[in-house]
């Protein structure tokens, strides 16, 4: 017999990129009493890795649990960005209402288009949370116009559409039902979540049903799995079948090791749990994303839809240059596997291949984001290795056309920058789709393109609209074949041979384009020095010295000024990365070189082509 289980609420929040989720889920637990008085919390205590501190960016889901007077509720904090979209929809099956947090001033932005569409699609009541009202230009009446027509426009059902508005400053902690009210905390939230947001129902005396949403991983223990408790209760030591909705020839049984449950920041170990409950489970070695966990006498797995696919690879190689191994720690095929497939442990979006070299692997992902952020974790390990430029996935369909993935970008510019961003992406395989005038004297342009369109075009989005532009995009499924495309307008300086590079070598080279690197940088034939405006690639001398001579003339012997050399941080280098290139990483440095280092060989290939 099914029951509700009042004193437990499960809730998501979600939002676009930079609405403000995490700041949101802080304050929570702040307020719910997780910290002592005197405890010191870092902001944004949730991402807590590295990247995600640098980049104030959400990338992998996290849970946490805060306890408002006898309810304890479970939150999930959800990625932003549309490469991370996978996380986003499986842990929406962990809960039973998601908050949607909106900010005051920029609006309904795509990615809110995108979590709110997956968030009805599976029924679930949402609170609408206005964030950032203390903003100066914030526009909590009109913004919530907009989300109201942004329901509509997903066809919400009547309940959905009358769901409660919470105006709130996650920074300054504080939330209220209406405007004026005068609250100094979050109660106003809180009450709404435990009076709107339903509690977790099933049956506590039918059999165990645990869905596994999300895997989380730890040397020590190894695999952990975490999910919601459907039906029945689990149980430490408890045998267990493991089953899968997607492979129904999958049946093992496994017995559960430890079993935790969210209180803050901390797992907290229990000897069993009942419905409603979200648990952490370790001890299964082989434990995936979208296994069901139930007793063996009834094994029955629990529907659970697929991980979208990836749209985008690149090869990870073992790096062969000529200064190859002088900086990494980790810097053997073995260590690079090892590596790639321990990454399968926590990041579902994520494939990784053998190809037929061993010294090769195609790993593919959700985007450029989503693989940047795994080579700059690596890197940071200690490993060293080499990089292709990034291809899309190509799809056949059954009349065995080519079809490509597609995205839709969704761009806000000054006025002064529409014409020079249509035209870029127009020559990009775009289509503009539509035009409307958006806050502040911006433009909102939105495009329909190719997703090997958008390849390299960051870059030169923020250089054209002189930082002032953003552009958003979300996956658009598979398309027609747009034709080929030129990535890149200019060609490569490279290095004509090895050596340490000279002030005078440099002066020399400069005239003929931007230098990447300045004096005194080990270089090697083959590498990319710089970049041409033109579109050819130019060997330059970086090593070059001066001849001496005994006649002295009065200007000869004035010191050279070298422009500064145009460092490129990662991304950069990515986007500029051409399909005849690879881009080599090491801990300390980022080098970009010709795939075929021997100029007479290089030649010889390009005219084979």
């Amino acid at each position: 017999m099914k029951m509700k289980r009042e004193d437990v609420r499960n809730v998501a929040i979600i939002a676009h990129v930079d609405h403000g989720k995490t700041t949101l889920v802080d304050e929570l637990l702040k307020q719910s009493g997780v910290f002592r008085e005197n405890q010191e919390v870092a902001e944004r205590v949730m991402d807590s890795n590295d990247i995600e501190r640098e980049r104030g960016i959400t990338i992998l889901s996290k849970n946490t649990a805060v306890f408002y007077k006898n309810t304890k509720i479970n939150i999930i904090d959800t990625p932003g960005h549309a490469d991370f979209g996978g996380e986003v929809e499986r842990v929406l099956k962990m809960v039973n209402g998601v908050i949607l947090v909106v900010d005051a001033y920029e609006g309904a932005m795509p990615q809110t288009k995108f979590v709110l569409r997956k968030a009805l699609e599976l029924d679930l009541p949402v609170i609408v949370c206005i964030n950032k009202i203390d903003r100066p230009e914030a526009r909590p009446t009109e913004v919530i116009d907009e989300i109201l027509e942004l329901f509509m426009d997903l066809d919400a059902s009547d309940e959905q559409l009358d769901c409660p508005f919470i105006y709130a400053s996650a920074k300054s902690g504080y939330a209220k039902k209406e405007l004026d009210d005068d609250n100094v905390d979050m109660s106003a939230l809180f009450e709404t979540i435990v009076d709107y947001i339903p509690a977790p129902e099933g049956d506590p005396d039918a059999n165990t049903q645990v869905l596994i949403s999300t895997i989380d991983y730890n040397e020590y223990v190894g695999r952990i799995g975490v999910g919601k408790v459907d039906n029945g209760t689990i149980k430490v030591n408890q045998e267990c079948a493991l089953v899968n909705h997607h492979d129904p020839d999958k049946l093992r049984k496994v017995k559960i090791g430890k079993l935790y449950e969210f209180d803050g920041l901390n797992k907290v170990e229990v000897k069993e749990a009942t419905i409603g409950a979200i648990v952490a489970i370790s001890g299964i070695t082989d434990i995936h994303i979208g296994d069901t966990l139930c007793s063996p006498e009834s094994p029955e797995a629990i529907p659970f839809q697929k991980i979208s696919e990836p749209t985008i690879a690149m090869n990870f190689m073992v790096n062969d240059s000529p200064l190859a191994g002088q900086e990494g720690k980790y810097i053997t095929s073995r260590h690079i596997r090892e590596r790639l497939f321990r990454e399968l442990n926590t990041d579902v979006s994520l494939r990784v291949e053998e190809t037929e070299s061993p010294d090769c692997f195609k790993v593919s992902g959700r985007g450029e984001l989503h693989l940047s952020v795994l080579i700059e974790n690596m890197r940071r390990e200690g490993f060293e290795f080499a990089v292709s430029k990034a291809e899309v996935l190509y799809h056949y369909n059954d009349r065995n056309q080519k079809l490509e993935p597609m995205e839709l970008a969704y761009i806000d510019v000054p006025e002064e920058f529409t014409g020079s961003v249509i035209q870029k992406l127009t020559s990009r395989k775009g289509e503009l789709q539509g035009m409307s005038p958006a806050n502040g004297g911006y433009t909102r342009l939105e495009f329909s393109i190719p997703a090997r369109g958008l390849i390299g075009y960051r870059g030169e989005f923020m250089t054209d609209t002189k930082g002032n532009g953003i552009m958003n995009t979300i996956f658009d499924g598979y398309g027609p074949y747009k034709g080929d495309l030129n990535y890149r307008k200019t060609g490569s300086l490279i290095a004509y041979e090895s050596g340490e590079s000279i002030t005078y070598g440099l002066f020399n080279a400069q005239e003929r384009g931007i230098l990447f690197i300045g004096a005194g940088q080990k270089v090697y034939s083959g590498m990319i020095v710089g970049q041409n405006p033109k579109a050819e690639d130019i060997e330059v001398n970086v090593c070059k010295t001066k001849k001496l001579t005994n006649t002295r003339s009065s200007s000869a012997d004035e010191a050279l000024k070298l422009t500064s050399p145009k460092e490129m941080s990662l991304e950069q280098c990515l986007e500029f990365i051409d399909t005849d290139e690879l881009l080599e990483i090491t801990p300390s440095s980022l080098r970009i070189r010709k795939k075929i280092l021997d100029p007479t060989m290089r030649k010889r290939s390009s005219f084979k082509k």
